[in-house]
């Protein structure tokens, strides 16, 4: 971290990029549901043959199995949105945690993505690496996974 970057501005950053991937991944997975749900449609004509309603059984299938992505994308963005993300010295939902070379944001779990050059990765409060660390302050110290960890920056 930067230490003439202000850290509220910082953090506002690292939630805007959050919050854009996991928008983006509810637009793909919701393209991809639409296309199939699109393609899972017969025409208009009276008859259709056995690759035409298999085409459709099909499409519609993978439109379903798209379902459960495009709800899973709301209810993060959901959590996003309703999550404090003040300043904090502590390791809690809404925070932003270095340790060492990994930076985590504590609210949702998502694919690694790029602030000002620097990889970050939502958790989820669920995580176990968050439950070896929850209410743990800057220097702090745990072991997870067999690693130890110190707390080097919480935002």
């Amino acid at each position: 971290m930067t230490a003439k970057i202000d850290p509220a501005a910082r953090k506002k950053a690292i939630i805007d990029q959050l919050m854009a991937l996991e928008a983006q991944e509810l637009a793909t997975a919701q393209a991809h549901h639409d296309a199939f749900q699109k393609e899972s449609q017969l025409d208009d004509r009276e008859g259709h043959d056995k690759d035409d309603i298999a085409a459709s059984r099909e499409s519609a299938d993978l439109a379903a199995a798209f379902d459960g992505p495009v709800h899973a994308h709301h209810a993060k963005i959901d959590v996003i949105e309703n999550t404090d993300f003040s300043l904090t010295d502590t390791v809690q939902p809404g925070a932003v945690v270095w340790l060492g070379d990994r930076h985590f944001v504590v609210c949702v779990s998502t694919t690694k993505f790029d602030v000002d050059g620097e990889p970050y990765m939502g958790i989820s409060t669920q995580s176990p690496i968050y439950l070896a660390m929850a209410g743990m302050r800057k220097g702090d110290v745990f072991t997870h996974n067999g690693t130890e960890f110190e707390i080097r920056e919480i935002l």
